[in-house]
């Protein structure tokens, strides 16, 4: 809905975020070093188009960025950049990990998953039959571990919250259109 508000203000989405955090100086730095490090001010090079996300989650800030390329109904996300301020870092390399796997559950909810009903029942009961992404389909997921100090933060489901949004935006930069329903196999898009 950010990045809505500022395509109808006529604004770069990461300045519109920047002018709306002047108070927030954690939120603003994970957007600041998510932005640099994913290269926002080359928005589409090599056919790639880019899409920002941030929140403020398990009371860690958080804010990603997708770089995705667009063929048709054919969806390739080539990198996740994922940076996290969780207060405290007590173990940054399992921070990682779970930035990492955050990314494939939000991703594989994003493209492919969803429960549906017959006759009262789930029909989805294992992974033949609620998907998960396959290793090629991954992306390159570059992690920036921020700890600011001063309080505990969590870290396993931020990544989950932001890739969705992060790859949809990056869709409407590629596409100029907005999709508002998930899982992206229902309106035909495919991922490899």
């Amino acid at each position: 809905f950010i990045d809505e508000l500022a395509n109808a203000a006529g604004q770069d989405p990461l300045a519109f975020r920047r002018n709306l955090m002047l108070f927030d100086p954690k939120a603003r730095a994970v957007l600041d070093a998510v932005a640099e490090k994913g290269g926002w001010s080359n928005k589409k090079s090599d056919g790639r188009s880019r899409g920002l996300a941030q929140s403020r989650t398990t009371a860690s800030y958080f804010a990603a960025l997708a770089e995705i390329s667009v063929d048709g109904n054919i969806v390739k996300v080539h990198r996740m950049v994922v940076a996290i301020d969780p207060g405290y870092a007590v173990n940054p390399a399992q921070i990682e990990r779970q930035i990492a796997s955050g990314a494939v559950f939000g991703l594989s909810a994003l493209f492919l998953q969803e429960c549906t009903v017959k006759d009262g029942c789930i029909e989805q009961d294992n992974f033949d039959s609620y998907d998960t992404l396959r290793i090629a389909q991954m992306p390159k997921i570059e992690s920036i571990v921020m700890p600011s100090g001063g309080f505990w933060g969590g870290v396993g489901e931020g990544t989950a919250c932001l890739a969705a949004p992060a790859v949809l935006n990056a869709y409407f930069a590629a596409t100029g259109k907005r999709i508002r329903s998930i899982p992206l196999k229902n309106h035909g898009i495919k991922l490899v």
